[in-house]
């Protein structure tokens, strides 16, 4: 740690005599490869750049008659090259002897300077792209056709905003004069309907999501469609409603909502679904997993790793987790998952975390993309037609050979699409990465439209 005489050291230190002339010099350290010998016996504004001439001179004429001058800044070029901007200041040693001129680097000081304004620049370019957002946001918010309101947490529900549709959806006739602003949205509802709007927010603040529920507001009790999202306002918690017209749902579906089970539609669900913990530990599995990595029963895999399944047990389940519980879900991660007792599945996964902020599990959602598409690359269907084009040897020059043979394979190819669609035009063009036009062509060049005639125009989207 330097000290308080090492700190006061200055940087540069000249002796000269009463015209300017330098007859010794000293450097710091933090002067950069400088020779100060190359100073002696010249005249020091010279040393100076452009503008700092004048202000040597001053500060020379100033120590020469007063005895001590006043600080003065200059860009300082040294032997070695260097410009550093140096605050100098002189004192005289006697009536007619030297003077002595002692100088500090202000570099730092610049650079300091430098990134002041470098940040005051990116804070006003901030600022401005901050109301350009918020500008945006106004117009899309005032002019959406959807009743949007921004309410505060769960249990005031308390509008901070509204936008005209909403305005109209709570008050239709415009004959109440209703001051949205403050308004609690709980006192537009019946005890029922409150419930079933505080359980719907803490739902969402819970989960980040939660069903559409059915409200009736206004004074004609109209029938809204509600959907939130949890937001942050200068209130704290809040949450962005959107509403949507809708209708009373029938008896039986109402019924059926309440009474269905999650656990249930996991458990029968076609895909792959497990349970990870923060370390990738399963901690449950539907019967869709276990049947993917050949395990007899779904408690079996409990307890195991998912790397455990994996090709790469130390790459690909790290790349999951970490990016999951760093970035709250992964989506369509290609990779294969490993049978115990074989069987290789080529898989899509995507992972979801119970808490973005604080996640402590995960559900991952496996799904096999191995049977998307057919096997294209078997052309038994075509041997005997390919056989019987060998015969036209001798028949036919090449040329012909060759266009008969990408003919025959041409329609295999269609004909495979068409089935593989169930006969839809326009999702066969997809698969064959042709145009819809093109198909047709290919369509009527082989005598294939009755293979499409059941599928109508509209089916073809």
């Amino acid at each position: 740690m330097k000290t308080e005489l090492e700190v006061a050291q200055p940087d540069v230190r000249l002796v000269l005599d009463l015209s300017g002339i330098i007859k010794e010099a000293s450097f710091s350290d933090a002067i950069p490869e400088a020779n100060a010998a190359e100073w002696v016996g010249r005249p020091w504004p010279d040393t100076v750049t452009n503008g700092g001439a004048d202000k040597l001179r001053r500060l020379i004429d100033d120590a020469s008659t007063q005895g001590v001058s006043a600080f003065r800044q200059v860009n300082q070029r040294f032997p070695s090259g260097a410009e550093i901007l140096m605050e100098y200041t002189a004192v005289r040693l006697g009536e007619n002897a030297s003077l002595v001129a002692v100088g500090k680097s202000l570099q730092t000081v610049a650079q300091l300077q430098a990134r002041l304004v470098a940040a005051q620049q990116a804070m006003e370019r901030d600022y401005w792209k901050l109301r350009q957002v918020e500008t945006r946001y106004q117009r899309l918010f005032q002019s959406s056709s959807e009743a949007v309101l921004i309410v505060t947490q769960q249990a005031e529900c308390r509008i901070l905003e509204a936008n005209p549709a909403a305005a109209r959806a709570l008050d239709p006739r415009g004959d109440r004069e209703l001051n949205l602003h403050g308004h609690s949205l709980l006192e537009e509802l019946d005890t029922d309907e409150q419930r079933a709007l505080l359980a719907t927010l803490a739902r969402t603040l819970e989960q980040g999501a939660a069903p559409s529920i059915l409200l009736h507001l206004g004074p004609l009790r109209a029938a809204w469609m509600l959907r939130a999202s949890p937001m942050n306002t200068e209130r704290g918690q809040g949450f962005l409603l959107q509403l949507t017209a809708g209708r009373a749902a029938p008896s039986e579906f109402r019924e059926a909502a309440e009474h269905f089970s999650i656990e249930t539609l996991i458990a029968n669900a076609v895909d792959a679904f497990v349970v990870l913990d923060a370390d990738g530990v399963v901690l449950h599995a539907n019967r869709a997993f276990a049947d993917m990595v050949q395990a007899l029963t779904t408690g079996s895999v409990v307890g195991k790793r998912l790397a455990n399944w994996l090709p790469r047990p130390g790459a690909d389940a790290a790349i999951l987790l970490n990016n999951a519980f760093r970035h709250g879900s992964v989506r369509l991660f290609a990779t294969t998952v490993y049978g115990e007792l074989g069987a290789e599945t080529e898989v899509e996964i995507s992972v979801a975390v119970d808490n973005p902020s604080t996640p402590r599990c995960g559900g991952v959602l496996i799904r096999d993309v191995g049977r998307r598409l057919p096997d294209f690359d078997s052309l038994a269907g075509i041997g005997p037609m390919l056989s019987t084009l060998v015969q036209q040897i001798g028949k036919k020059g090449l040329k012909e050979l060759v266009q008969d043979t990408v003919s025959v394979v041409e329609r295999h190819y269609v004909e495979l699409a068409l089935e593989t669609t169930d006969g839809n035009r326009t999702a066969a063009a997809d698969l064959l990465r042709v145009s819809r036009q093109s198909l047709y062509a290919k369509l009527n060049r082989y005598g294939l439209e009755a293979v499409t005639a059941r599928k109508s125009d509209g089916d073809d989207g």
